[in-house]
């Protein structure tokens, strides 16, 4: 079995726990990846690369993603969120919403961010959780991630809920902690749900508890990882030149990195149009 399936993650569990429960909906060998890291406070998106489709994760994680968050003003957390220890700030200042549009404004754009002590982020060859979990004292370095847009859903202190659309490698974590230090209050994630991967959405999305014949009649072609338009068909002679290496003919019209199918609709390649013929990028299959 091969394709991607798209899975509502619930709260309180790791992804990695997510994709072993997704397992007993496939032969026991069957390869399962996952794109896009969801903290266990987190909950939504999860999509699932199956068999052959693991080699396309790349893709997946690099697509836009678009998260609701809850916000606590007043407060901190070692963990920057509701799932670490909190510490109240005694006497917030409320900010007013003119205060916050023009705080979060500085955390649009391509921004240098610090993700969180407790993160997946490499520190002299270590992740960075795993440092504070023993208490270690350590600097994260900054990194460059892209915000496309914060908006405001609802204010009403010491609750602010808005909506992320970001880049790969983004800590909403750390924009919630950023804000409440660019505020003078504090601020952590309360709760926190991905909405949408690309073109994956939570409408599409299946719950953990979803029948094995129903998760499986829910898996989508390999394809969908790499474009949203559909593949080009290969004549039976094409499709074996590609499984082989070989260049083909390129009388499809392909300008940049696309996906191709043979007649049955099986996935063959991710190819690359070089000097006026299509070169196999990754090839899927035998044959």
């Amino acid at each position: 079995m091969n394709g991607l399936l798209v899975l509502d993650k619930p709260t309180g569990i790791t992804s990695r726990t997510a994709v072993d429960r997704a397992q007993k909906w496939f032969p026991r060998d069957t390869r399962i990846g996952h794109a896009g890291t969801l903290d266990p406070l987190a909950t939504g998106v999860l999509v699932l690369c199956i068999g052959s489709a693991t080699r396309l994760m790349e893709y997946v994680q690099r697509m836009p993603k678009t998260y609701r968050a809850g916000i606590l003003l007043g407060a901190t957390s070692d963990t920057d969120d509701a799932d670490g220890v909190i510490t109240p700030n005694a006497n917030p200042c409320p900010p007013d919403r003119s205060m916050i549009e023009q705080a979060l404004s500085a955390f649009v754009g391509e921004i240098q961010q610090v993700p969180p002590a407790y993160s997946a982020a490499h520190v002299g060859g270590r992740r960075a959780y795993a440092l504070a979990r023993k208490g270690h004292e350590f600097e994260i370095q900054p990194r460059l991630v892209t915000v496309h847009q914060i908006d405001i859903e609802r204010y009403e202190f010491l609750q602010l809920d808005i909506v992320v659309h970001c880049g790969k490698g983004t800590y909403i974590r750390s924009i919630a902690r950023d804000l409440g230090v660019a505020l003078g209050c504090g601020g952590l994630i309360a709760s926190l749900r991905r909405t949408a991967i690309g073109k994956f959405t939570e409408a599409e999305a299946l719950a953990i508890d979803t029948p094995a014949d129903t998760a499986i009649q829910r898996l989508l072609p390999a394809w969908h990882a790499v474009q949203d338009t559909p593949p080009i068909v290969l004549s039976a002679d094409d499709t074996r030149k590609l499984r082989m290496g070989q260049t083909i003919a390129n009388p499809y019209g392909c300008t940049a990195e696309c996906a191709v199918v043979d007649d049955a609709g099986e996935f063959v390649a991710l190819v690359t149009p070089v000097e006026g013929r299509l070169q196999p990028a990754k090839v899927f299959g035998v044959g």
